[in-house]
Order: structure tokens, then sequence, then C-alpha cells
């Protein structure tokens, strides 16, 4: 996301020019060699989905699309460049702040995955629209929207990703280069937001807010993390270490079987359960990695049951969890599946699921037996009761027809965030909100006031995670949800400081 107070900017190369000097005149002034580096950047990420973090459905059993961490390809080095700036002076004072702040919106808007677009894209809206008291626009897609907070105007120039590494990296180089964005917001894909963030914000020093992508790796990997680079968005360490506590001090669970998809995302969520889980005392009896689509799991259930597993933990996402979950509920197993909650996507495969093996009706008592669950969230609507999540739930439940899913809470915190960075510096310079950003508690998020906050040796905004038993939807949901299952109200809430990892952790390797 944007960089805040004490941020470290990468010297700048100016190139002198009559007139007011914007991104576009300044790349052009730079010439075809002093871009090279940013226009010949290739990459080998991975732009699978990632139920989890490509936007991420949360990390495991019910395999959240948590984001699929992958390898982006390395960049090569370019030339310097700034970032867009308008002609509000830095310093203005808060309140009588005006401008126009142009943010590139990267986000699958077509294919299979485009609801993690959409929704990510309706959740910003949403923050603004908390700002500005009043409603989010309805129809928006690829293209331009244009929305004013006060005197604040945002240009967002909605691009589609098409859920592709690839695509996400031409459209963000094409919105630095010609677009003349101030920033960068979005990916759904953990493997497009690492080109991204390697290819183009690296290159062209342009803040970049990365989301819904999933991936701890993006803020704890140091050549990823960045002061340029911010992330409201909860990410799979965070699914992990909240489920991974949830298990030891909350369950009868001593010993835990990893399953995983045999990708980043996969290895991600295993790889953090592993950590915590084995922090806290519990055993790992075994893991496996399968491929994505892997359909023959009675006999990996069994080698779990051999091994004397009380617990299994999958990370997978849509492509694989309805087979699992099949052999699993016909296998009258005597260990219970962890995880995490999902988007609407995921819930309504898995209920469907649910519904052919249990029968119909589903109910809460069947679900219970069948030893699914409970799962840990990162956001759902039902989730949190404070004033500003009802308005959010309300607003966003009118305006798109369905209540706000998964991601939609990092995104509003996003967007949240940047205005208040904007009233507090006085400015809609894209330096001063980053700086702005640094360290940051935001104080309109739907979990709450101020419970969002950036950490600055990362600039992972770390927040509260809930755990929830899946249940039937109830009749208030049922039209406007659409899945046969939903969230319960939360069953247990692990504060935001137990699920972020820890500065001086093995696994950070990031300190701006």
């Amino acid at each position: 996301m944007l960089t805040p107070a004490n941020m470290r900017v990468r010297d700048v190369r100016i190139v002198r020019m009559s007139g007011p000097v914007t991104r576009r005149r300044l790349l052009k002034g730079l010439g075809a060699t002093g871009v090279a580096g940013l226009a010949g950047c290739t990459g080998n990420g991975d732009s699978t989905p990632t139920d989890g973090g490509d936007g991420g459905d949360g990390g495991g059993g019910d395999g959240g699309d948590g984001g699929d961490g992958g390898d982006g390809g390395d960049g090569g080095d370019g030339s310097d460049m700034t970032p867009t700036e308008t002609a509000t002076p830095a310093g203005t004072p808060s309140g009588s702040v005006s401008g126009t702040v142009r943010i590139g919106v990267l986000q699958p808007m077509s294919g299979d995955l485009q609801y993690y677009g959409q929704q990510s894209i309706w959740g910003f809206l949403s923050g603004l629209a908390h700002k500005a008291d009043s409603d989010p626009p309805a129809d928006v897609g690829t293209g331009t929207t244009t929305y004013s907070v006060g005197d604040v105007d945002y240009e967002l120039l909605v691009r589609d990703t098409q859920f592709a590494a690839e695509t996400a990296e031409s459209a963000a180089e094409t919105l630095v280069r010609q677009d003349d964005v101030d920033m960068l917001f979005g990916c759904s894909s953990s493997s497009a937001a690492r080109r991204v963030v390697t290819n183009i914000v690296n290159q062209a020093n342009v803040p970049y807010v990365a989301g819904p992508a999933a991936s701890a790796s993006l803020t704890s990997d140091g050549e990823t993390c960045s002061d340029l680079v911010y992330r409201a968005n909860e990410n799979t360490a965070m699914d992990a270490r909240s489920g991974g506590k949830y298990v030891a001090n909350e369950t009868d669970v001593t010993r835990v079987y990893l399953f995983g998809a045999d990708y980043s995302f996969g290895r991600a969520v295993v790889n953090n359960y592993r950590t915590v889980l084995e922090n806290e005392g519990v055993e790992i009896v075994g893991e496996r990695f399968v491929e994505r689509g892997y359909s023959e799991w009675d006999g990996l259930l069994d080698n779990a049951v051999e091994e004397g597993a009380e617990g299994i933990v999958g990370g997978f996402t849509v492509v694989t969890l309805p087979a699992l979950f099949s052999s699993f509920l016909s296998g009258d197993y005597d260990f219970r599946a962890f995880g995490g909650f999902a988007t609407q996507i995921t819930n309504t495969v898995v209920g469907n699921t649910m519904k052919q093996v249990l029968g119909e009706p589903l109910t809460a008592e069947k679900i219970q037996d069948s030893k699914l669950g409970p799962f840990t969230t990162r956001y759902h609507w039902n989730q949190y009761d404070n004033a500003i999540n009802d308005s959010f739930v309300d607003s966003y439940s009118s305006v798109y027809g369905l209540p706000p899913d998964l991601f939609t809470a990092g995104t509003f915190t996003a967007a949240s965030a940047i205005h208040q960075a904007v009233e507090a510096s006085g400015s809609t310079s894209a330096m001063d909100i980053a700086e702005g950003l640094k360290g940051m508690t935001v104080t309109d998020t739907p979990k709450g006031e101020n419970a969002y906050t950036f950490q600055e040796y990362n600039n992972q905004a770390r927040s509260e995670m809930t755990v929830a038993d899946p249940i039937p939807t109830t009749d208030e949901w049922s039209d406007s949800w659409g899945a046969a299952i939903m969230p319960s109200e939360p069953v247990a809430r692990i504060s935001r400081d137990e699920v972020t990892i820890p500065a001086d952790s093995d696994d950070m390797n990031c300190s701006l």
C-alpha cells in the first residue's frame, strides 16, 4: 500500500522540463534507455488462483483463497521514476485539503474469479463512501470511476488482470507509464502482486497498496517488502496463527496432519500452520502436498488415521476442496478438519457438497457431528458488532445485493487509510500519503474504530481474527448470501497482536 512517515525513498533522478512535470512527461524524458528495466520485465510468477489470498479465501481446510504466494520474476534494473504529484501543496491544514488522487486498480474483472475483483473494489469504494457519509456507486467495471470525498477526487482507473500475473504486470506498467497514476492498488493473486512489486513498484518508485493478495511473503520477504508496499488485507500467516492458536489452546487436539496444494499457496498454508502448531506444542504427524484438483482422498485420509492424527488442516482452493470434503464427510473419520472460511464462491461449493453427503435439510447438528470446523475468518459481515460495520453491511448489501465478504474489510480499510493520510498530511501527493500510512492506526474500519494498525517494520496491517463454526445459512441471509453455509457468530477472537508475524521471528525477513 502506501508508505508512512520515516519512509525510506529511493534516490530519484531529476529530469528538468519546462511546464508541470507529470509521470508521463518524466518517463518520456528518460527515454527508451531509462525505462528498459521496466518495459522488459518478465518473470515466472504463478498466476493460478489461490483461493486464499489471491484474494484469498482464507487459508486452510475450507480452502482459503489466501493468496497464491507465487514467486514473481526478478525485474531488471530500471530507471528511477517519481510518482505524479498534484498541485496541492504539502502541509495544507487538515480539513481544507483538495485535489485529485489517481489510483491504478488491478483486479480480476472477468473469468471464473471476477467476484474476487468485484468484492475487492466494492469494499474499497465502501471505504471511501464511509468517509463521504454516502453510498458507494453501484456500477463499477473496467475504465475510470471518480468518487469524491469532500474536495478530494479519487480517480480509480480499473484494469482487468484476468487473474494472471503477466496481465497484471502489463496493466500496472501501462498505468504507471502512460496513465499518470499516483499510486497502485489491488491484485487478488499473490503471484501477480509479487510481479507488480518486483517489476513495476520497485522500478518506478510508485506507492502500492496490495490486496486482497494474501501470501504472507509479500510483506515478510526482503525481496518484496518495501517502504512503498502496504497491505491492509489479512494474510495467510494471520490465518494460520489464529487457527493454530485456537486448535492448540481451545481443543483437545494434540496431533495434526497437514495437507496442501503443491504450489506456493498450499505450501504457505502448511508452513505457517506447522510453525504455529509446533510452537504451541502440537505434534505434526505428517505432511502431504498434492496437485490441484486431486480427487483420490480416501487413501490419504487413511494415512492420517494410521499416523494417529486427531485433526487435519488443508491448504486448498475450490478446485480441490469438494473431493476432499466429500471423502472426509463420507468416511466417518475420528479426526476433525480445520482451516479457514472462504468467500461465497467456496462456501457455495462446500455447502452443496455437505447437502449431498449429509442430506437435506442441512442442520447445525449434522454439521457439528461431521467434525468439520470450526474455521478462522479474516472477515465476514456477522463477525463484528459496531456502528461502522452495521453501516457498512447495510450500505454494501443495499447497493451490491449481497453481504460484505471475506476481502471487503481489508479493502475498505485500505481506502479509509488512504483518505485518513490525505487529511492528516493536508496533501494529495502520493509520497505524502505513503508517509502518512507508516505506523498508522486506521480510525474507521469494519472491525471497529482503530482496529487496524500498519506495522512499521513491514507495512502489513494487523487486525483481530475470529473463529466460527460453519452453520446453515439463516433465513435472514439466504436470499442474498446464496450459499448453504455461513459462519456462525464468533466462538473465539484472536487479538491482532497474536496473529501477526513478530518483528523478531525467524519468519520475518523484512525490517523497514
